[in-house]
């Protein structure tokens, strides 16, 4: 990933925290690398165990953000999310797959979007 890439991603993923957080999102961990990927954000929304991938665009028009989080990505979360719950005992809690979408049309005004459980597990 090129450094402009990997700054545009960093900035995305900072705004999705801040705006998760004032939906009631509690932040656990970001950026937590797996054998398997990486999970960009895992919260809990109230007893909710959260996996939140973020996804960020310059601008709509190579597509939306939400369109990048294909089958073969969503496995990957799935995968790495059983090795966060396993790892950390989290083992009691309900959880779900979300996705947040991060566009820069104007840096100062990113549009922000949130698909609460966007996918299902399914290995």
């Amino acid at each position: 990933m090129n450094m402009i890439r990997k700054k545009l991603g960093g900035a995305g993923e900072g705004v999705a925290a801040v705006f998760l957080q004032k939906q009631g999102y509690r932040i656990l961990d970001t950026n937590v690398h797996t054998p398997y990927g990486e999970l960009d954000i895992v919260a809990l929304d109230s007893e909710t165990l959260a996996f939140i991938e973020v996804k960020t665009r310059r601008g709509e028009q190579f597509g939306h953000p939400f369109d990048a989080v294909t089958a073969y990505k969503q496995k990957a979360i799935i995968k790495s999310s059983l090795e966060y719950i396993h790892k950390n005992n989290y083992f009691d809690f309900e959880y779900r797959f979300d996705v947040v979408g991060v566009c820069f049309n104007s840096p100062f005004d990113p549009k922000i979007e949130l698909i609460k459980n966007a996918f299902e597990f399914e290995l």
